[in-house]
């Protein structure tokens, strides 16, 4: 059976407290944290996680231009290789499942040297910091992202090769429905190509709101996790529709509205299925 969790990423600007107490209230089973260990007291959350009777889910990790696995400036390669292990340590200590890995910085477009190099220096990387999660139970997942924030991996077939060369029983593929969306021909085919390599799923519609506000039909998808008999966590990454989601006003409606809609459509779907 499927597993539902939210990402807070969306709860920008409140104590965590707020968005944690949020996701208990209306039923899901857990917790989805930003890879920020430096600004987030790792203690005090697994106590607000045991307040609340909830589970730490995943850790959603942030690349930047400073931690990237295939920056051509190796000491950013060690620095991407270092932040996932701090990201694997503040997850032991919360209880978080796996931490999720794109191998480029966000947003950036274009590549420094050729595809295959840089892959390489994915694989290579990828394989230190998933023998490190495995040490300590970490999942590490691969995400395909879209083709407007990344060049590297843009779909499921592509984190699963990277996937199949890093060859640790921990390293596996996720799938984001917003990202995929977007790239892939049919999302429930490519969740079917990643078999049991497929360990975590992000879900948000079309247009990056709560599941039924946009054009994705999600009940193959849903139908597809069931007969693949998916039971890890499907995870809410909801942000609003701007460039820069996270500027300019509160967006009231992905905080209390869609935390509750979201759940409530996805039992409904998976029961019908």
């Amino acid at each position: 059976m499927v597993k539902y969790s939210y990402n807070t990423l969306v709860y920008a600007g409140e104590d965590i407290e707020e968005g944690i107490a949020r996701i208990s209230k209306f039923g899901y089973d857990g917790v989805e944290f930003v890879g920020d260990h430096e600004n987030l007291d790792a203690d005090r959350i697994k106590e607000l996680l045991n307040k609340y009777s909830i589970a730490a889910s995943s850790i959603c990790a942030i690349y930047n231009t400073e931690r990237d696995f295939v920056s051509s400036n190796p000491d950013i390669r060690k620095n991407a290789i270092q932040y996932v292990k701090d990201c694997v340590d503040f997850a032991h200590t919360i209880g978080a499942q796996g931490i999720s890995l794109t191998p480029t910085a966000n947003m950036k477009i274009h590549p420094e040297t050729d595809l295959e190099t840089e892959r390489s220096w994915a694989v290579e990387g990828i394989r230190e910091a998933g023998l490190y999660a495995g040490e300590k139970g970490i999942r590490i997942t691969v995400e395909p992202w879209n083709r407007y924030e990344t060049y590297l991996v843009n779909r499921m077939e592509q984190s699963l090769d990277i996937v199949k060369k890093v060859d640790l029983p921990n390293v596996g593929c996720m799938g984001d429905t917003y990202h995929m969306n977007i790239e892939e021909n049919d999302i429930s085919e490519a969740f079917r190509l990643a078999g049991d390599k497929l360990f975590y799923v992000h879900f948000a519609d079309s247009n990056r709101a709560a599941p039924g506000r946009g054009h994705i039909d999600f009940k193959p998808i849903a139908k597809a996790l069931k007969e693949m008999n998916y039971d890890g966590y499907i995870s809410m990454e909801l942000l609003p529709p701007s460039a820069d989601p996270f500027g300019g006003a509160r967006h009231e409606e992905f905080y209390d509205q869609y935390t509750q809609e979201s759940i409530d459509y996805l039992k409904k779907l998976f029961a019908e299925i």
